[in-house]
């Protein structure tokens, strides 16, 4: 192939989307497989909704997926600036080329008279197609009305009879007829140019090769190659990415659950999982199988792989996946990420003392904060005991019994490991030719407030002599006031 150059764009008008994220990385994987340049442009032309705050949040979801570009914002490069408000020279530069070459023209239609031209063919059912009542303005007039003090918007003079072919690279040949298309505007009245002249100019200007980028960019397109040829430009490779529906084939909303990547990295979803998950929406090897790290998508990536069929999002599936990821991770990585949650709830000041809870229970859950809460019993005594439990191992005639059987072997016991006292407990059962479940449970319950936990003599380690003994204690008290 010839040099790659691709680019990820993002509007900053809201967080980073999974939409968006998984353009980047299709973008990201193209431009690394075939030894190319990703290229971070920020198209925030549209000043009255572009956001500071979501532009920076776009640039951390990016760095937190580790899709690291080349050139753009903070990167640099020979193409720059990489923001579009700060290209503005540029715009006017192709705008007055297009306005000489008759290619452009100044049009002075109010807001109200293009309403009325709207209404006019909604009540006659027809599709809105601006008149082109200022076509034929001359140059001199109309330099007369600007000098007046008039703010005119700039049209594209679009080609009224034949075809623009877009040779896409997912879709195959997608034709358009230049009868359906309009006299675009390229800029607004205040000089600030519009999406599909600013795109086309910054993607010639930066040399991309390949246009990689979501499905509803598609009818945009055959614009955007009238201006390519009319500025004389060569025409980059197309490739349209289908949509991301909701599992009801939808749009995708915040109803669906999370939909954006701070989301899921708040939620406690690890970015290789999110990887994975996004690599497979809408893209597929022949091999059929599930997880994929990031050299592996390396290789096998093409763009012959993305489907033409919308993707379903499933997050059963990508919380299942990162149920997996989470398994695998170190647990001191995990430790990390939670550090500042357990110290917000008081539970601890160090990550040595998450790390053994983390070994316990990272293989039981999906999310990282899930184990702070299935494993809260670790870090302060349960102020309540599961109800159903409660009757059932609390409640019986012989529950005060066991307990202080309970008590009594902890007390017995030196904590040597969680196979020692799994011994002393089966032996002392044995003693009192009980079955092991009626100390077991009756432990369980006293010690967690849970009739459920990983397994009992690991949770009586971690927890030490002392605090087992303190809380089956308490449970002893509980028992006699019942």
């Amino acid at each position: 192939m010839d040099k790659i150059r691709v680019r990820f764009a993002p509007s900053p008008t809201g967080t980073l989307h999974i939409g968006g994220a998984r353009t980047a990385l299709f973008n990201w994987l193209f431009a690394r497989k075939y030894n190319g340049k990703m290229i971070l442009r920020i198209e925030d032309s549209d000043v009255r909704r572009s956001r500071e705050d979501s532009a920076l949040g776009i640039i951390d979801g990016l760095r937190w997926l580790g899709l690291e570009w080349d050139e753009g914002p903070e990167a640099g490069g020979a193409f720059g600036p990489y923001r579009q408000s700060e290209r503005l020279h540029i715009y006017s530069q192709y705008l007055r080329q297009l306005l000489e070459q008759d290619q452009a023209y100044y049009c002075f239609c109010t807001a109200e008279q293009l309403a009325a031209e709207r209404e006019a063919a909604r009540q006659s059912k027809k599709d809105y197609k601006y008149g082109g009542h200022c076509r034929h303005i001359s140059k001199s007039e109309a330099k007369e009305r600007i000098r007046n003090g008039e703010r005119p918007v700039i049209r594209f003079k679009a080609p009224a009879l034949g075809k623009v072919v877009v040779n896409d690279l997912i879709r195959g040949e997608v034709e358009f007829d230049n009868r359906l298309l309009d006299d675009f505007i390229l800029a607004k009245s205040d000089g600030g140019p519009t999406y599909n002249f600013a795109v086309v100019v910054d993607d010639h200007c930066m040399a991309i090769s390949h246009v990689i980028r979501a499905e509803e960019h598609l009818s945009n397109t055959p614009k955007q190659i009238l201006l390519y040829q009319a500025l004389g430009w060569s025409i980059p490779q197309f490739a349209h990415v289908s949509m991301i529906l909701a599992p009801d084939r939808s749009k995708l909303s915040k109803r669906h659950g999370a939909t954006s990547v701070q989301e899921f990295r708040d939620a406690g979803y690890l970015p290789e999982a999110l990887i994975n998950y996004l690599a497979l929406l809408g893209w597929s090897s022949k091999e059929d199988r599930d997880f994929w790290n990031r050299e592996e998508l390396l290789e096998r990536f093409t763009l012959d792989g993305i489907s033409r069929s919308p993707a379903i999002y499933d997050m059963e599936k990508m919380s299942w996946m990162n149920g997996h990821y989470l398994a695998q991770a170190a647990p001191e990585r995990i430790a990390g990420l939670l550090l500042q949650d357990a110290e917000k709830k008081g539970y601890l000041g160090s990550t040595e003392q998450l790390i053994p809870v983390i070994e316990l229970l990272k293989t039981r859950v999906r999310t990282v904060p899930a184990i702070l809460e299935e494993g809260a019993y670790f870090f302060e005594a349960p102020a309540e005991y599961n109800e159903k439990g409660s009757r059932k191992y609390f409640g019986q005639e012989d529950s005060l019994k066991l307990l202080e059987e309970c008590l009594s072997l902890c007390q017995a016991s030196d904590f040597e490991s969680a196979e020692k006292l799994e011994q002393e407990l089966r032996q002392r059962a044995s003693d009192l030719k009980l079955k092991a479940a009626n100390l077991i449970h009756p432990i369980r319950l006293a010690i967690s407030g849970r009739t459920a936990t990983p397994g009992l003599f690991e949770v009586m380690m971690i927890l030490g002599k002392s605090e087992c003994i303190e809380r089956i204690s308490k449970a002893i008290l509980y028992v006699k006031s019942l």
